[in-house]
């Protein structure tokens, strides 16, 4: 089990890396290959051994090594970010005892981490990250399903992938200024994910989006960094609730059945 929490770690700072070219990229439509890395200042390109997750930036301290021009600390804490979080995520899925499904939910971390930073960027969850979701996510659970022959999951997930797009949808359509069919989208894959966990994921995961995106938006009021009526962006709040759920959605399930019947 540590062996495996330490190589996903490794792997999550790779990917962790590679995000931060998807989170600067995909919002402006540029390619992901091509150019390389580079400084967006003198456009010289970054050396490899300056690419090294988190070390280089240290190593670099947080400058560029041709032209001295800041480079921003989101860049090593996204890798860091996203190595927690596949590591949380690994010996959550290896507790439940069915290592097929962590390529699943690694996935959902990565583009968790993309998806929830561009949203707070340009208040958009794109299209091209949201929308291969929906071929990925099946075909990296199908091992793991037809291994299990966990076909009542998989029927699950696909209801509450559907339940989850159509609530978003009359949502998006009844109050337009407060959902975006970003969302709409954005919802239906979360749905996969939770449905495949159980329909009290669902609960916790739909309605845990709804309380973090209240709270949040409360904070920021208070601090007079909104107002009522600011467009705030909602992706990250439904990522957050899914996260929720699946670390924790049977003990608040558990805390909230003990408050309708006290035992």
């Amino acid at each position: 089990m540590a062996f495996v929490l330490v190589v996903v770690g490794v792997l999550g700072l790779a990917v962790g890396s590679f995000l931060n070219v998807v989170i600067h990229r995909v919002p402006r439509g540029e390619s992901l290959l091509r150019p390389a890395s580079h400084c967006p200042q003198c456009t010289n390109p970054v050396r490899p051994w300056h690419n090294v997750p988190v070390l280089g930036w240290l190593v670099l301290r947080g400058r560029c090594a041709d032209c001295a021009a800041p480079i921003g600390i989101r860049y090593p804490l996204v890798e860091l970010g996203t190595a927690v979080l596949f590591v949380a995520v690994a010996a959550r899925v290896g507790r439940s005892g069915s290592w097929l499904y962590l390529p699943a939910w690694l996935y959902l971390a990565a583009i968790a981490v993309a998806l929830a930073l561009i949203d707070l960027d340009v208040l958009r969850l794109p299209n091209a990250i949201v929308l291969p979701a929906y071929v990925v996510a099946p075909l990296l659970f199908l091992p793991a399903v037809v291994a299990g022959h966990d076909w009542a999951a998989a029927g699950r997930a696909l209801l509450a992938m559907a339940g989850l797009y159509a609530l978003y949808f009359a949502l998006a359509v009844v109050y337009p200024g407060g959902m975006g069919f970003g969302d709409v989208k954005l919802a239906g894959v979360l749905g996969l994910y939770l449905g495949s966990l159980g329909w009290s994921s669902v609960a916790v995961g739909t309605l845990g989006a709804f309380v973090i995106g209240a709270a949040a938006g409360l904070t920021l009021i208070a601090l007079r960094r909104a107002r009522r009526g600011t467009a705030l962006p909602f992706g990250p709040s439904m990522l957050a609730g899914a996260l929720l759920a699946l670390f924790a959605a049977a003990p608040i399930t558990d805390w909230y059945t003990n408050l309708l019947v006290p035992a």
